[in-house]
């Protein structure tokens, strides 16, 4: 038997309005969630969503957009609503980035997880340092609450009306809320975000309280007596910005008692680091420990879901907060899909190996067939030409594969191509990013070598071609 929440999120999976969001396709007709190609199936085989946060900046590059659009059924705003960037200045509000995420998910059929309300970090100055009294900055919270939850009344499924309250020993945080009005901002923002917009669930978020510790049980506290007040709070939390090897024990423990109060319990910002450079066998376990993360929420009676902050390398926050660390997510710096993709999918109760990738679904092999040919070699250079016939119409293109050490391109035509050590990267051009489905690809590029090797793998969209 489903709990209320997992019936709640398979009709938002078939297509019913869960509290404001976009919809998408049917999870109820869905096969078996071992056959799931993707993460965004197995979430919905499952009843559950499957989010990342979403960088504004990258949706114009289709690697990433072609990412975005089709692994997650959610969608994150990762900076473009929070208070520093939707009200730099006293009443004037930005919602140019937020609109964009809006736009997106509804093209792509994906809910919205609004970040953040009332946060500490990425303050605007004129709020952090403005000098107003209890009164007067509990007008502007609600104020700011109001305007940016009426804004986006019935776009927004979830919001992180208060994001990390607490400090590490379960006392709560001296942010300039907490010093001002003191702990009773929390509940306030909460009646005014429940007033503002019906229809959204309101979330309360944090780091470091995965399992049971003090943090956690400051957080268990506070929920606590909140719903004991009467004060809406939907759903708590769990950021999980993890470490490789040091994944607490007791994740599904801590996660079920909150549920157990009522409420709905979330995976919000998943990601592992670990020290760099990162080796295979590091990079093993933590497909496993992503894994073992995701599969005990869904072990909750009470969990609606889980989103990784960020699904490649590249964008990642982690280098720039943590020196030396990095590697934290699903997909590495060229968003080839590592051993943690896998493991989110195994997590979701997918099967691992089933092709991750950008493109509509097809799984490595059965989508996609490369004809590489070297055309012509001499001492100090040599001719490529490549072709990929895709069983499936694409609309914007990413063909990887890597050269021996030492081959080095020199020129190309017909794509958008760099090389990152032996990887070389080649993108579709502005004028030939479309491909009906049995149609073929061509690019072609120069090296500066005529050394003789074997053609390589190479992949579509993050899926594994055929070789011709």
């Amino acid at each position: 038997m489903l709990s209320l929440v997992r019936q709640a999120a398979v009709v938002f999976a078939a297509g019913a309005l869960l509290s404001g969001a976009v919809t998408h396709g049917s999870a109820l007709a869905q096969e078996p969630s071992a056959q799931a190609g993707t993460l965004r199936e197995a979430a919905e085989a499952e009843g559950v969503f499957i989010g990342s946060a979403i960088a504004d900046h990258r949706l114009s590059d289709s690697r990433y957009n072609a990412i975005a659009s089709t692994e997650f059924n959610s969608v994150t705003a990762e900076n473009v609503m929070k208070w520093e960037s939707i009200q730099p200045s006293r009443g004037s509000f930005n919602f140019a980035g937020g609109d964009r995420l809006v736009d997106f998910a509804e093209q792509n059929d994906q809910q919205v997880w609004g970040h953040t309300l009332v946060w500490h970090s990425q303050l605007p100055d004129w709020v952090e340092n403005g000098g107003f009294d209890a009164a007067e900055l509990t007008a502007i919270t609600d104020e700011h609450i109001t305007t940016v939850m009426d804004h986006y009344e019935g776009d927004i499924a979830y919001w992180d009306v208060v994001n990390e309250a607490f400090n590490e020993d379960g006392t709560f945080r001296q942010s300039v809320f907490q010093q001002t009005i003191g702990e009773e901002y929390i509940a306030n923002a909460f009646r005014t975000a429940a007033q503002a917009d019906p229809g959204a669930k309101l979330c309360i978020n944090d780091y470091n309280i995965e399992g049971v510790n003090a943090k956690s049980n400051g957080m268990y506290n506070l929920v606590r007596d909140l719903l004991a007040a009467g004060v809406q709070v939907d759903c708590v939390g769990f950021q999980s910005h993890l470490i490789l090897d040091s994944i607490p024990g007791d994740i599904r423990t801590n996660l079920q008692r909150f549920a157990d109060l009522g409420v709905e319990v979330v995976v919000t910002e998943l990601d592992i680091r670990i020290p760099m450079p990162a080796d295979s066998a590091e990079l093993q376990r933590q497909g496993d420990q992503f894994e073992s993360v995701v599969s005990s929420c869904l072990a909750v009676d009470g969990c609606a879901g889980v989103t990784v902050w960020g699904f490649g390398d590249a964008d990642s926050w982690v280098p720039d907060v943590f020196e030396g660390q990095g590697a934290a997510c699903l997909y590495d710096e060229n968003y080839q899909p590592k051993p943690a993709y896998d493991g989110v999918l195994a997590g979701l109760g997918g099967e691992p190996g089933g092709g991750p990738g950008p493109g509509p679904g097809p799984g490595p092999g059965e989508g996609c067939v490369a004809n590489y040919q070297v055309t012509s070699r001499w001492n100090a250079g040599s001719v490529v030409q490549v072709g990929v016939t895709a069983d499936r119409a694409v609309s914007g293109w990413t063909v990887t594969f890597s050269l021996p050490a030492g081959e080095t391109v020199t020129g190309h035509w017909n794509t958008q191509l760099s090389q990152n050590g032996t990887t070389v990267t080649a993108r579709n051009a502005p004028y030939n990013g479309n491909v009906p489905a049995g149609g073929t690809l061509n690019f072609g590029f120069q090296t500066n070598s005529g050394a003789v090797y074997s053609a390589p793998v190479v992949s579509l969209n993050g899926a594994a071609c055929r070789a011709a």
